[in-house]
């Protein structure tokens, strides 16, 4: 190697060091290191990438149930102190998230594991090694404008990365059919537990009040119908206890929508008080006072069975199904290892690596010609050769 561009300015060196034109000259000299050094690095990553086992992707993309408007919302209006049950139930704000979640949780991987023996294909010994094989392997995004969820798959085998992929989406079907998930489903299951309890209670005050003695006629008797509008006002109160009940939950006491619900209970409460004052004569008959607690159940049962056959069909409506719009198939082409990108950025970062050899190279045998250097160099040589 010739190093005349480094030597022969010297002086240059003392005053601030070599210049660009230096170091080009000394680049220019070592032109076939320059060249065919980084191309024997890239041609080396470029073969080893053939040694390599293939990898495939296999992609599929489905669309969760959306969250929708429903004939339920427009009924409930109607209902009063009712209006507000089913927005307690639901609150789904992102639902491709949640889903995008419920395909990470373990249950679901074990299932994906169990059904495509994993275990045996990743030479795993444990379950738990299984899984996190399989977490490296996948990957789920969410489109923020369109919801819909991309499952990507990576297998050495194209078959099963396509069968890994699809089987998330069969897997996720099954476990949202155990979990009420959409504001339809927590609808329903909400109202049915309601119907449920005055079923219950309607039941009981229908015995109570054959047990009084009255015939059917006595039913259509005068008392009727201070005994209904009485009952409407005392399932309207509980209903709207009912609701305040459920804004607690979720909403601070300052909250306008918990305010107003406490205005309406207690609006409802005085008109019961009024209608409790006016019949206060009537209420100690017994027959009046069972007939009342069997006209309030049920007109609570009333409100309940249609808010939950209204809520069955949203559900229906809804269709709480994971829809497909791209299955994912045997992957013709292998994503790993990029064979063409690994040898061009292999390629450039040998041509870095040996421009930085051919410089220090070069600095170092200045350094070494200077006298004072040589006599430090060859004492630090005899300390490694005695070490």
């Amino acid at each position: 190697m010739n190093d005349t561009s480094l030597t022969g300015h010297a002086d240059a060196s003392d005053a601030g060091g070599p210049t660009l034109l230096d170091l080009l000259v000394v680049l220019a000299e070592n032109l076939k290191l320059l060249v065919f050094g980084p191309l024997l690095i890239g041609l080396s990553a470029l073969g080893i990438t053939f040694l390599m086992t293939p990898e495939y992707t296999a992609r599929t993309m489905i669309l969760p149930p959306q969250q929708q408007g429903s004939a339920i919302s427009t009924a409930l209006q109607s209902l009063g102190p009712l209006a507000g049950l089913a927005g307690a139930a639901g609150g789904l704000k992102n639902p491709g998230d949640q889903y995008a979640a419920l395909l990470q949780s373990t249950t679901v991987s074990n299932r994906i594991i169990e059904t495509h023996k994993l275990m045996e294909a990743y030479k795993s010994s444990t379950r738990q090694d299984a899984r996190e094989r399989l977490a490296s392997t996948v990957r789920f995004s969410v489109g923020k404008k369109d919801g819909l969820i991309i499952i990507e798959v990576d297998d050495t085998d194209a078959s099963r990365a396509a069968a890994v992929a699809n089987g998330y989406v069969l897997e996720l079907r099954k476990l949202t059919t155990e979990l009420a998930l959409t504001e339809a489903q927590q609808r329903r299951e909400f109202f049915e537990r309601q119907l449920q309890g005055a079923k219950a209670s309607l039941s009981a005050a229908q015995h109570a009040l054959q047990g009084s003695g009255i015939n059917e006629g006595a039913l259509r008797a005068e008392p009727k119908a201070a005994a209904d509008a009485y009952a409407a006002l005392r399932a309207q109160a509980t209903a709207a206890e009912v609701r305040l009940q459920s804004l607690r939950g979720y909403l601070t006491e300052q909250a306008p929508e918990f305010r107003q619900a406490q205005v309406a209970l207690a609006a409802v409460k005085s008109q019961l008080t009024k209608a409790e004052a006016v019949n206060q004569d009537a209420a100690s008959s017994e027959y009046v006072s069972r007939y009342r607690e069997f006209k309030y159940q049920e007109a609570l049962f009333e409100l309940f069975a249609k808010q939950y056959e209204l809520a069955k069909l949203d559900e229906s409506r809804e269709g709480a199904t994971i829809q497909v719009v791209d299955v994912a198939t045997v992957p013709e082409k292998r994503s790993k290892p990029q064979r063409a990108y690994t040898a061009v950025v292999s390629t450039l970062f040998g041509a870095f690596v040996v421009v930085l050899f051919i410089l220090i190279r070069a600095g170092w045998r200045v350094v070494a010609r200077d006298p004072a250097n040589a006599q430090r160099l060859a004492r630090l040589r005899r300390v490694w050769q005695r070490g």
